[in-house]
């Protein structure tokens, strides 16, 4: 768990250790485009992320599952719908899994990208996330935390998620890439 300090291609504030997911100061959202006009926006409310450090970066390993059924967009009537066979088919694939393959970009700056494998509906599929690192803080009562925000593009299809309906005007009621962003705030267990 000590700081790097011997290579120059790595974060200043860089350290190695296992690091666990403060939920309330972290947030997994999603939007995609509706009635090709606009965009709807939800989150996943439960979800869990460890961040394994290694003392070289690129070996650093970070595994999420998401509680499908946790989905929010603000209207219960959607949220399931989203919920059924039509979307997420949460009764026989209730998490969303991903398991990171390797890290790259630019450690030193804190821009990175994020390699993985991500699992949902019980389909796997490679997605790369962009990412920036936060930066290091020790709270008030003596807990290093970590921060980082990363966003990716999916497209539903790749899932089996396939759900749509035209529209009279020419369309269809869903677009089918869908932007996630995450934002984190991690805890260095000691």
């Amino acid at each position: 768990m000590g700081r790097m300090t011997n290579a120059t291609d790595i974060h200043p504030d860089y350290l190695v250790g296992t690091w666990t997911l403060d939920p309330t100061h972290s947030e997994i959202a999603f939007s995609v485009k509706h009635l090709m006009i606009t965009k709807v926006r939800g989150t996943f409310e439960t979800f869990d992320v460890t961040i394994v450090t290694a003392e070289d970066p690129k070996d650093s390993t970070v595994t999420a599952t998401i509680d499908v059924a946790s989905v929010n967009t603000k209207v219960e009537a959607r949220d399931n719908h989203l919920r059924s066979s039509d979307f997420f088919l949460v009764e026989q694939h209730p998490t969303m899994t991903f398991t990171s393959t390797g890290f790259g970009g630019d450690i030193a700056s804190g821009d990175f990208t994020l390699s993985g494998d991500l699992t949902l509906r019980g389909v796997t599929q490679p997605v790369t996330l962009k990412g920036e690192f936060g930066g290091i803080i020790t709270d008030s009562y003596g807990n290093t935390r970590a921060g980082a925000t990363a966003t990716t593009k999916i497209n539903r299809l790749d899932f089996g998620v396939n759900w749509n309906s035209a529209l009279e005007a020419g369309g269809v009621t869903l677009g089918d890439e869908v932007t996630i962003s995450i934002d984190l705030e991690v805890i260095l267990q000691k």
